[in-house]
């Protein structure tokens, strides 16, 4: 599998990449994640807020024997309620120290090839948050950092003020407002895109049509109706988001030996790309409506 430098880090990422989240409690995940770095993943994205870090215990005990044949993603921001009930959003400079290094123990690692922000407001302290991504890159805990965001405003910010090697954003045939400004912008600034949400939630391979962001049913199953024409609507969705000359990788969520089986396969066949514009041409881009 080929593999591309994450913007203007060190990283040389696969064309396509893991992503954990999917992992389930009752599957073999050290034998499909083994799979996955002998058929070309090099890249395994997870976060501290998977099933309270279990994800993250899972990921570091399946690559522990090929640890440094492997690059690992995890994620930062959230905190559990006092009375553990809930998720909630405080990016401060003092529990994103604390958790990088919860997350490295999880992970039974001595660094994170890619600490990202778990999403980002404008009312977060964007200065204190790339204070402790910088501090941990000084004490070699991280080698790189980015954000994970789909919000053209808070993208923005963090290009301007700070040194992120990658923004992390959905990204696909059925979420064209990325191309709007952002793969553009970061392209430009040689910051990496790691493209999430590629198959549309499964609406571009097996899902029943619905409306998504602004597109109706019907416009849904226009576009499903000539994937299925083109024989290979998971080849055509994968290399849709890889032909992007912004991307980087395309994070792909792997629960099953044979979901990674299919998605291996699709990477190999590579559709023409006359038919991969065809097939982008039958509905119009979608933009961002907030956050702009």
């Amino acid at each position: 599998m080929e593999r591309s430098k994450l913007g203007k880090s060190g990283l040389l990422v696969s064309d396509i990449s893991f992503g954990c989240m999917s992992l389930s409690k009752n599957d073999d995940n050290n034998a499909l994640i083994r799979s996955a770095y002998e058929g070309g993943i090099n890249f395994f994205d997870t976060a501290d807020r998977y099933d309270h870090g279990w994800n993250e215990s899972i990921l570091g005990n399946a690559v522990k024997d090929f640890r440094d044949d492997v690059l690992i993603s995890t994620k930062v921001g959230h905190q559990i309620s006092g009375d553990g009930s809930q998720w909630v959003w405080k990016p401060t400079k003092d529990h994103i120290l604390a958790a990088a290094d919860q997350s490295l123990n999880r992970l039974q690692t001595d660094r994170i090839d890619l600490y990202q922000l778990h999403g980002g407001t404008l009312e977060d302290p964007m200065d204190e948050i790339i204070e402790a991504f910088e501090t941990l890159q000084q004490a070699g805990k991280i080698r790189y950092y980015g954000i994970s965001s789909i919000r053209p405003n808070v993208i923005r910010e963090y290009v301007r003020r700070s040194s992120i090697a990658s923004v992390m954003m959905q990204y696909s045939l059925a979420d064209r407002r990325p191309e709007e400004e952002c793969l553009a912008l970061l392209k430009g600034n040689e910051i990496g895109v790691l493209a999430r949400g590629t198959l549309a939630k499964g609406v571009l391979v097996n899902k029943p049509p619905a409306e998504m962001l602004g597109y109706s049913e019907s416009e849904v199953a226009k576009l499903q109706d000539e994937l299925k024409k083109s024989g290979d609507a998971l080849s055509m969705s994968l290399h849709f988001v890889l032909k992007n000359p912004a991307v980087t990788t395309a994070v792909a969520g792997i629960r099953t030996q044979n979901q990674l089986h299919e998605i291996l396969n699709a990477y190999q066949n590579v559709p023409a790309e006359s038919e991969i514009d065809r097939i982008a041409g039958i509905l119009e881009p979608n933009l961002y409506e907030q956050h702009r």
